[in-house]
């Protein structure tokens, strides 16, 4: 083999490397439809995967809203938690991150039950949660990831499916907290008995739950 062959096959080796790292399951019937009915379609995926199919989702957010009363506050860890799992959502679709559910599911329960215990050990938000919240979010992008593959993405509108997916979880997460700051938050957080009564009993159940769910990945 020539020096000119063998340049062209490392050069052919590298472009379906390159092929292959950008590569995501295609959903081919949405590439035949309007844009817009691809915007609805991964709203709608997007918000579900939260309300009513996300049930680790939804106590994770449950979780965020136990240690704070400002509404503002807990919608910004929200936003902060989205921001993440936009970031590595994009990166694991294109295949530059691959981490297997087997290992991203556990952890992802575990990040539930550290929420839920720092609930209980901490009396009040501290400037770190952000972060914390951020650095969860992007494990749970790669967990939304994992699912989101199984559809696919039409190849014409991947970043706008990915924005409307992620809208459709943050108004998910935006649902819950609203819920539950006007159910329980608005009424009874200003009580003195609040977090004995309150956040105590229900961090406390999210993060037997969440340890469970640990370790029935772990052994899966």
């Amino acid at each position: 083999m020539t020096m000119k062959h063998k340049k062209l096959l490392a050069a052919g080796l590298l472009l379906t490397a390159a092929l292959q790292l950008s590569a995501h399951t295609i959903n081919y019937q949405l590439e035949r439809v309007p844009i817009q009915h691809v915007v609805w379609y991964y709203l709608i995926l997007g918000y579900k995967h939260i309300l009513p199919d996300g049930f680790d989702h939804i106590l994770f957010v449950a979780g965020l809203c136990l240690l704070s009363t400002n509404i503002r506050t807990l919608l910004l860890q929200a936003t902060a938690f989205t921001v993440a799992h936009t970031l590595t959502l994009i990166l694991s679709m294109k295949n530059i991150i691959v981490v297997p559910p087997a290992i991203i599911e556990p952890v992802i329960a575990l990040s539930i039950a550290f929420i839920a215990i720092e609930n209980i050990v901490i009396s009040e938000l501290k400037p770190w949660r952000i972060l914390v919240v951020f650095a969860f979010g992007l494990v749970h992008g790669m967990g939304f990831a994992s699912a989101l593959n199984e559809l696919g993405l039409p190849r014409n509108a991947f970043y706008t499916s990915l924005l409307s997916f992620n809208v459709g979880v943050e108004l998910g997460q935006a649902t819950i907290i609203v819920g539950i700051y006007f159910s329980l938050i608005y009424w009874f957080g200003h009580k003195p008995w609040y977090r004995r009564y309150i956040v105590y009993p229900l961090s406390g159940l999210i993060a037997c739950i969440a340890v469970y769910w640990t370790v029935v990945r772990l052994l899966a």
